[in-house]
């Protein structure tokens, strides 16, 4: 299922649980306040300089302009630097793996251990190919590769993400999404399979069959929230419709979706005719922010609130919670990182970031969302971590992508091929180490009037994953 790789897995020697700081907590406030505090701060100093030292306006604007480059830029050296530090240059025996044809990149790391990025870069390019099973090989990752930050990282987080964290407009967002979501149902359904269910599934063993997960995780959606005939159901981020298609089939749901992919809606609304429910399913194309403003029964949203932004998402939440009715449920599905962080988690986040996932930076840790909900008005009834369970998702995925592997060259080109093998391969280290995890949180409004007692003790009560 997994080539063998997981019982033959190395591990980082240099791997730290670290605490005590409050160092993230301080940036994503920033990130938060990029456009109103972080101004303020700005011109308060630089004010401040030419004051005390008689500076002109030209002065104060220079001074202005120079703290947030200095600061990024101080920031972003620092972690290049540390992160070669914690892995330097080592001996590496990596001709059993793989074989680079480019002959330059051959000689400079000839026995040497290749930067993680150098190598992915090379290998989308052909310049390098995996002699065994990609996922098999990046299993050993920390005996072949260094995963330090490199300067195409450096350029990276400087121009596009730090532009990503700032925008976050309507028109932004739709241009990265539809990029991404728009590129062809069969390209997405060659990885995942015919339920085209981008999320993670929940596994009863092992090896049970990707279809049986998904549909469990469907299920276990529709009775965390207490669906039942005749409920009004909105799905933000509705990707293909199968959860909405699920709900009003057999939970009687009047179901409405939104989406900014138009092949997504495509895709949803025949759905919706395969199962028979098309007059309970309707799917709009739009931005979150252009919802109607209507109250629901039961509001799910399954890893699309990455892509609000550090920035609004505090706004986004109000919204939801004006948009549930008071006795209504929220399904609030989202991935993070691991609060005690390691680089190898940083550097994988920016490979999403630049290839996969563009501008999905509010991917936080737990503790961040929870906060975030409670200062929106609700109260956090369940949360369960379905980390593992993503990590034989993707494992999943990983298979259906080899599977097709001639198809999806024939169409698309050995680029995008190699891409999502290493995209696959990786997520689905990450997802079974911890690095990267998904939480499943079932929420309500925190009011007096909500009914706990009925809602939450007796017989048909849902807590667990399985």
């Amino acid at each position: 299922m997994d080539s063998n790789g997981y019982n033959k897995r190395t591990f980082n020697k240099a791997e730290r649980n670290v605490g005590g700081t409050h160092g993230l907590a301080f940036i994503y406030f920033l990130l938060e306040h990029i456009t109103t505090v972080v101004p303020v701060l700005i011109f308060t100093i630089a004010g401040l300089l030419t004051h005390f030292l008689g500076g002109s306006a030209m002065f104060f604007l220079a001074v202005a302009v120079a703290i947030p480059v200095v600061a990024v830029g101080t920031f972003a050296v620092t972690m290049v630097v540390q992160s070669r530090i914690e892995d330097p240059a080592a001996p590496a025996n990596w001709e059993e793996f793989i074989e680079v044809h480019d002959a330059k990149l051959a000689k400079q790391y000839k026995g040497q251990k290749i930067p993680m990025n150098t190598m992915v870069e090379a290998y989308m390019a052909q310049k390098i190919d995996f002699k065994k099973d990609p996922l098999q090989v990046l299993w050993c990752r920390f005996d072949l590769f260094r995963l330090c930050i490199t300067i195409d990282h450096f350029k990276f987080f400087l121009t596009k993400f730090v532009g990503q964290l700032v925008h976050h407009s309507q028109n932004a967002d739709t241009a990265e999404v539809r990029d991404v979501y728009d590129r062809g149902n069969d390209f997405y359904r060659w990885f995942l399979g015919p339920r085209m269910v981008y999320t993670s599934g929940i596994f009863e063993d092992q090896s049970g069959s990707l279809e049986d997960a998904q549909d469990r995780k469907m299920d276990l959606v529709c009775r965390k929230t207490k669906m039942k005939p005749g409920d009004k159901h909105l799905d933000i981020g509705c990707g293909w419709g199968t959860l909405l298609c699920h709900a009003a089939k057999y939970y009687g749901t009047n179901s409405t979706g939104v989406t900014l992919a138009r092949e997504q809606r495509k895709w949803g609304l025949d759905q919706a005719k395969q199962y028979g429910v098309e007059g309970q399913v309707e799917i709009l194309c739009m931005d979150y922010r252009d919802i109607p403003a209507t109250q629901y029964d039961v509001i799910t949203c399954l890893e699309m609130a990455e892509h609000v932004g550090v920035k609004n998402y505090q706004t986004f939440l109000v919204q939801v919670k004006n948009m549930m009715k008071d006795d209504g449920f929220l399904y609030f599905q989202v991935a993070g990182l691991r609060r005690a962080w390691q680089y190898e988690d940083l550097i994988w986040g920016l490979f999403m970031g630049t290839y996969i996932f563009p501008a999905a930076d509010s991917s936080c840790p737990l503790g961040w969302v929870v906060s975030h909900l409670e200062r929106a008005g609700f109260e956090v009834h369940s949360m369960e971590n379905a980390g593992v369970h993503y990590a034989l998702t993707i494992n999943h995925w990983y298979n259906n992508w080899v599977s097709n592997k001639d198809d999806v060259i024939n169409k698309y080109g050995q680029w995008w091929y190699r891409l999502w093998i290493i995209f696959l391969a990786w997520s689905t280290i990450i997802a079974s180490q911890g690095s990267s995890t998904v939480f499943m949180l079932t929420c309500h409004k925190n009011t007096s009037r909500f009914e706990r007692r009925d809602n939450f003790v007796g017989p048909n009560i849902i807590a667990t994953q399985q």
